[in-house]
């Protein structure tokens, strides 16, 4: 793809599309300077990867999220899918489809998340934490990574999607090799990542057909028993969209919890300043998700010419918006690279905005909730044990080790 037009000449160093510049930590002042010099940024072809509109700050990235009439969703939802030309479930997974369907298919997932359900989800959410917890206080010391945050939302989405409880750790098991978040070369192999995802969509295919026979009260037997303007969905767009619940559920709190501990063992004063107060919860998680950030960004695909401040962005050129980048914008946010538990107002863009705003929000913040209420009730102090080894990836921001030393009050 040749460079638009309106784009402005930028460093030919920078390439927000190098998993291996995030492994080296979250590049925030790369971000600042784009904000503050091209924040309408072309971001030319490197290594064979196409080039892409890149978007740093608040408002931009507000106006693109909340245009899905210009702004498609369908050419994939993220610069992993640019390589490959178009995102296979295009018009089948809820996140990468558009209006109409977008809206009826939204709705359907809807009723898994009815108030009842959110009782039981939390109930599991608390006996989760409390046992994970628990037992990493014991320890004494641990790799927070693997022995909570890892496991701690894969029991609630397991709940939520109606995997039996004997099934649990085997789908632990899967979904640590299924859905590495490593891209560059060191992580697990292609074939074992395949093999964890087939063996879990054939676990799900055979879950459904369960379902279709036997309804019960899961989001399962919701999308096996469900119709769009009359027609059921197919058994691929069942599996496409658990496929979609497992992944968002899974990353979003694995990686918020992580950062947010990493944050306190840096920060020791935040975490006397929860444990005093327990009435900041609420804010703390919020704050943590504007800091962690978990999804850097999200892509769209213009479906025509948009003008965005000075630049115009051409029909069919692909536009990504840096949530986290958004997310430290200081015209929006006061002293934005200051970690505040009491941060208010806090309204950061890590659920996106719009009509594809995240569906599981509102899970994704009770269970950090639930987690650091466990946390504040055994946890005196966390302290790093060793050096935090970060995720390669132009998609997700997080953590894949973090040695912790966790001292009991």
């Amino acid at each position: 793809m040749s460079p638009p037009a309106s784009a402005t000449s930028a460093p030919p160093a920078i390439d927000l599309g190098d998993p291996g510049l995030y492994a080296r930590g979250t590049p925030h002042e790369l971000w600042r300077r784009l904000r503050v010099e091209s924040p309408v940024f072309w971001n030319a072809p490197h290594s064979g990867r196409p080039g892409f509109w890149a978007l740093t700050r608040y408002e931009d990235t507000v106006q693109v999220l909340r245009d899905a009439r210009r702004f498609s969703s369908e050419g994939g939802n993220m610069l992993s899918t640019l390589a490959r030309g178009a995102d296979p479930a295009a018009g089948r997974m809820l996140v990468v489809t558009d209006a109409p369907r977008h809206l009826k298919l939204r709705q359907l997932l809807a009723r898994a998340f009815a108030p009842r359900t959110l009782e039981r989800l939390e109930q599991t959410m608390r006996a989760t934490a409390r046992a994970l917890v628990a037992k990493a206080v014991e320890q004494g010391e641990c790799d927070f990574v693997a022995d909570v945050a890892a496991r701690y939302p894969v029991a609630v989405i397991c709940d939520l999607l109606g995997v039996p409880r004997a099934d649990w750790p085997l789908m632990l098991e899967l979904t640590s090799v299924a859905f590495a978040s490593d891209e560059e070369p060191g992580g697990e192999t292609p074939s074992a990542v395949r093999a964890a995802h087939s063996r879990i969509l054939l676990y799900y295919a055979q879950l459904a057909d369960e379902r279709r026979r036997q309804p019960r009260d899961d989001l399962i037997s919701v999308l096996a028993g469900a119709q769009i303007d009359g027609i059921p969905l197919t058994t691929e767009e069942i599996l496409l969209n658990c496929d979609n619940l497992i992944i968002g559920g899974n990353e979003t709190t694995r990686h918020a919890a992580a950062g947010g501990l990493l944050a306190f063992a840096e920060l020791p004063g935040e975490w006397r300043r929860l444990q005093r107060d327990r009435g900041l919860v609420p804010s703390a998680v919020e704050e943590i998700l504007r800091w962690t950030s978990p999804v850097m960004h999200v892509l769209r695909v213009a479906r025509e010419d948009v003008e965005v401040r000075d630049f115009t962005v051409a029909a069919g050129e692909p536009v990504t918006v840096w949530l986290a980048a958004a997310n430290r914008d200081d015209a929006i946010f006061a002293e934005p690279g200051r970690f505040d538990v009491g941060r208010a107002p806090n309204d950061h863009l890590t659920f996106a905005w719009g009509s594809h705003v995240c569906l599981g929000a509102f899970l994704a913040r009770l269970e950090l909730r639930v987690l650091l209420e466990e946390l504040l009730a055994r946890v005196r102090v966390s302290t790093l044990g060793g050096e935090p080894e970060r995720v390669a990836s132009t998609f997700v921001c997080g953590l894949k080790r973090l040695p912790l030393s966790l001292t009991a009050l």
